[in-house]
C-alpha cells in the first residue's frame, strides 16, 4: 500500500515538473502572443476608423458604414486570434475551434431564425436604401420619421411622439411608403354640393380657390372630378399637390383649403347640404305624409257620415 502511494506521488510530481518545463519554455511565446493581441486590437480600431473615413466620402449611408466598420473590426481581431493560437502551438485547437464554430453556427441558425432574418434584412436594406435617415416613411400603418437603421431594427419616430422599433424583416417584407423621396405630396378633399347648384360654376370656383392657397404647387396637375350622385348631394373630389416635407405642413394646407372652399361657397350661394331623409308612410310605398293625413281625415269624415246615417234610420 505504501509503495502504491509513493508511485502515484512520483507520477504526479513528474507530471507537474513536465508542465512547469513546458510553461517555462512557452514564456517567450506567451509574451509574443500578448504583444500580438495588443497589436491586433489596435489594428482593428485603426482599420475601422480608416474605413469609416474613406467610406463616408463615397456614401452617406450610415447603416452601411456601421455594418462594414463592425465587420472589418472583428475580422481583424479574428485573424489575430488564429495567429496567436499558432504562436502558442495550439494548431489542433484552431482546427477544433473551426469545427465547433461551424456546428455552433448551424445550431444557432435554427434557434435564432428571426434574429438571423432581421440581420440579413438589415444588410439588404443598407444596400438597397429605400429610405434614408430623416425621411418620412410608412410601414405597417406606422408613419413617422426614420431615425435609425441597425442590423436588427428600424427606428421610426411617429408624429405623436413615440419611437417605434420595427424588425427589419417586417420592413423588408412589407410595402414601404416614402413621402420624402419625391419632395411633394397630394392632398385629396371630398365635398358635396346641392343638386340645385350649377356644376360648372362650382368647378370653376373650387379650382380658383385652390390656386390662391399658400403652399400649393404644380397647379397644372390639380384635378377636379365629380364622383357620384349621393343621397342628398352631388359629391366631387379636389386633388392638389404641396411641397413635402416642408412649410406650410400637410395638415395646415388641408385645413386652409377646407376653410377657403367653405368661404368661397358661402360667398357664391353654393350650398353644402345636410343629409336628407324622406319618411315613407304609405303601405304600398311612395306616399308622402301630407297625403296620409288627408286620407286619414277623409276616413274620419266617412266614419262620421255613416254614424249619422245609422242614427237617422233608427229614429
Amino acid at each position: 500500500m505504501n509503495l502504491d502511494f509513493q508511485s502515484a506521488l512520483s507520477q504526479v510530481i513528474e507530471k507537474i515538473e513536465s508542465w512547469w518545463e513546458t510553461f517555462v519554455s512557452m514564456i517567450p511565446n506567451m509574451g509574443v502572443a500578448i504583444l500580438l493581441l495588443i497589436i491586433f486590437v489596435v489594428l482593428s480600431r485603426l482599420a475601422a476608423k480608416t474605413f469609416k473615413k474613406i467610406f463616408a466620402k463615397t456614401s452617406e449611408n450610415k447603416a452601411l458604414t456601421s455594418l462594414f466598420t463592425t465587420i472589418i473590426k472583428y475580422t481583424v481581431i479574428g485573424i489575430g486570434l488564429f495567429i496567436i493560437l499558432s504562436v502558442l502551438k495550439l494548431d489542433k485547437a484552431v482546427t477544433s475551434i473551426l469545427a465547433g464554430v461551424g456546428i455552433l453556427g448551424l445550431a444557432l441558425g435554427f434557434a435564432f431564425q428571426d434574429i438571423a432574418a432581421n440581420f440579413v434584412s438589415g444588410i439588404i436594406l443598407a444596400f438597397r436604401t429605400p429610405f434614408t435617415i430623416g425621411d418620412i416613411i410608412k410601414v405597417n400603418d406606422i408613419m413617422g420619421t426614420a431615425m435609425a437603421t441597425n442590423l436588427r431594427t428600424t427606428i421610426v419616430k411617429t408624429f405623436t411622439g413615440q419611437e417605434v422599433f420595427i424588425p427589419n424583416k417586417d420592413v423588408l417584407q412589407n410595402p414601404i411608403f416614402n413621402y420624402t423621396v419625391l419632395g411633394k405630396r397630394r392632398i385629396d378633399i371630398s365635398v358635396g354640393i346641392s343638386y340645385g347648384d350649377d356644376l360648372d360654376k362650382v368647378q370653376a370656383i373650387t379650382l380658383e380657390t385652390i390656386k390662391n392657397i399658400d403652399g400649393v404647387i404644380d397647379l397644372e396637375n390639380t384635378v377636379f372630378d365629380y364622383e357620384e350622385f349621393g343621397s342628398s348631394s352631388i359629391n366631387f373630389n379636389i386633388r392638389f399637390w404641396i411641397s413635402y416635407p416642408g412649410a406650410p405642413g400637410y395638415f395646415k394646407v388641408k385645413t386652409d383649403a377646407i376653410k377657403a372652399i367653405k368661404k368661397a361657397f358661402d360667398d357664391n350661394d353654393i350650398m353644402i347640404p345636410f343629409p336628407i331623409r324622406t319618411l315613407d308612410f304609405g303601405i304600398r310605398g311612395g306616399e308622402p305624409l301630407s297625403a296620409m293625413q288627408l286620407n286619414l281625415q277623409n276616413a274620419i269624415s266617412e266614419g262620421e257620415d255613416e254614424t249619422m246615417d245609422k242614427s237617422s234610420q233608427n229614429n
